[in-house]
């Protein structure tokens, strides 16, 4: 995978449970991130005193942040109402030249800022909620 640009990494929300992705609208930096747990079952018989991790165990995760500035009150409104609701919808993320992550996931964090010669800005965090599948690009 070459050089991309940043703004290509796309953070859409489904608006209404019926599959119908939108951007949220306004985000300027996206991050996401995949974490595996890992189960060790090192014993004293493992080859030269080496860890030994079971294979296919674990639990897997993703988390998704990223932060900007209000632009859609559509895509604004929906983000906060899955916040307060606690439902967990689905959600998809662009990467330019990998592939296409979908699955739900639970905004986990939602905070806005600003200061008095600047933008409002927000900062949106969530978690995988759920098996994520992927779609090579």
């Amino acid at each position: 995978m070459g050089a991309q640009n940043g703004k290509d990494l796309l953070v859409k929300l489904d608006m209404d449970g019926s599959g119908a992705f939108v951007t949220a609208a306004g985000l300027r930096a996206t991050r996401i991130s995949f974490n595996a747990e890992t189960v060790d079952v090192t014993s004293v018989e493992s080859q030269g005193g080496w860890r030994e991790l079971l294979s296919g165990a674990g639990v897997k995760s993703a988390s998704i942040s990223g932060s900007g500035v209000f632009k859609d009150d559509t895509t604004d409104e929906r983000a906060r109402q899955i916040f307060f609701d606690g439902v967990t919808p689905a959600f998809q993320v662009i990467i330019p030249d990998f592939g296409l992550i979908e699955g739900p996931f639970q905004v986990t964090s939602l905070e806005y800022s600003g200061s008095h010669d600047g933008e409002a800005t927000y900062e949106l965090s969530l978690a995988s909620a759920g098996a994520l599948s992927f779609t090579a690009l």
